[in-house]
């Protein structure tokens, strides 16, 4: 198989940048200095995220097009989380020489399958060698109209609701790190991830007062929208029930559960805010309210949560 160090950049990237498609938004794609994207509301929502190898994805445990999936995923979803329409990625590599051309191929291949499920297009991006592989994604988005949903908008009295799943990619990242590939729904969930990427822009229209990605755990996450907004966030523990297969493999390792719902994070599961009777999206559940004004607080049951609320690079 030929490695990256026997292919020319230049060949390289017209190479791989033929198997992305086009959508109607891109003017000039990729080729020149810079791509040209129409932004019809006048505005552009920006979201950048870095993966980096064995700190992210281990290509022992995922495919090539598994990893293109879950890092585009993670990228979307920051899209949709604030009410808008995912448009355009550019895509930054860096590689090591040994790297195989294959490996790059498929890739591509799967970041392509995923920007496909939302219609979003990659437009360009770069190439360079490196001791590690990491992988750096910057997505455009459009608001279309909507309204956008930031952090900070939770208000006393509003309901706590949730789209997607939660606890299903730690439970497969536990079993990935014990040598275990099953149970298939969890290390599935770990591989592709998978967003509820309509309900997003949805729950903009519905007019939630706050939305975030669930990409560090429900608890971590809640709590930015908490202390953005000035609110403590109560979360009903029984609506946040595990299933009885995920109590099985916790408990086969000496874990809990519930905390990986309340604490796994990667799911990239939507939990947003609304007035109460708003109109939410199908496919979102209620687990729990915004009971009153302060520092910024998320409890569980009306308790303090005394658990590391979830994931943090640098702790």
């Amino acid at each position: 198989m030929a490695s990256v160090e026997h292919v020319g950049e230049f060949q390289l990237i017209a190479q791989l940048a033929k198997k992305f498609s086009q959508n109607k938004s891109v003017i000039l794609g990729s080729g020149d200095d810079a791509a040209v994207v129409a932004m019809p509301d006048g505005d552009v929502v920006v979201s950048t995220d870095i993966a980096v190898e064995n700190v992210h994805f281990k290509k022992a445990w995922s495919s090539a097009t598994e990893i293109g999936q879950r890092i585009a995923a993670q990228n979307l979803s920051d899209i949709v989380a604030m009410g808008a329409y995912p448009t355009a990625l550019t895509v930054g590599i860096v590689i090591p020489k040994s790297t195989e051309v294959s490996f790059l191929e498929g890739l591509v291949v799967g970041i392509e399958e995923e920007c496909k499920k939302v219609g979003a297009s990659v437009v360009g991006g770069d190439m360079s060698i490196g001791t590690e592989l990491a992988i750096a994604i910057t997505v455009l988005g459009q608001r279309r109209g909507n309204p956008t949903v930031s952090r900070n908008g939770a208000k006393v009295g509003d309901e706590v609701f949730v789209a997607g799943n939660l606890g299903l990619s730690i439970a497969g990242l536990t079993c990935l790190q014990a040598g275990h590939v099953t149970p298939k729904e969890f290390v599935s969930a770990f591989r592709i991830p998978s967003p509820p990427y309509e309900i997003g822009p949805l729950a903009a229209i519905a007019g939630a007062t706050s939305m975030i990605d669930v990409s560090d755990g429900l608890v971590a996450d809640l709590g930015h929208i908490a202390k953005q907004s000035g609110v403590v966030i109560n979360l009903d523990s029984a609506a946040l029930a595990p299933s009885a297969e995920m109590v099985n493999v916790a408990g086969a390792f000496g874990q809990d559960a519930q905390i990986w719902v309340l604490t796994g994070g990667e799911d990239h599961a939507l939990v947003a805010t609304f007035a109460k009777g708003a109109n939410v999206p199908e496919g979102m559940r209620k687990i729990g309210e915004v009971t009153e004004s302060g520092a910024g607080q998320v409890l569980v049951g009306g308790a303090v949560f005394t658990h590391k609320s979830g994931h943090d690079h640098f702790a």
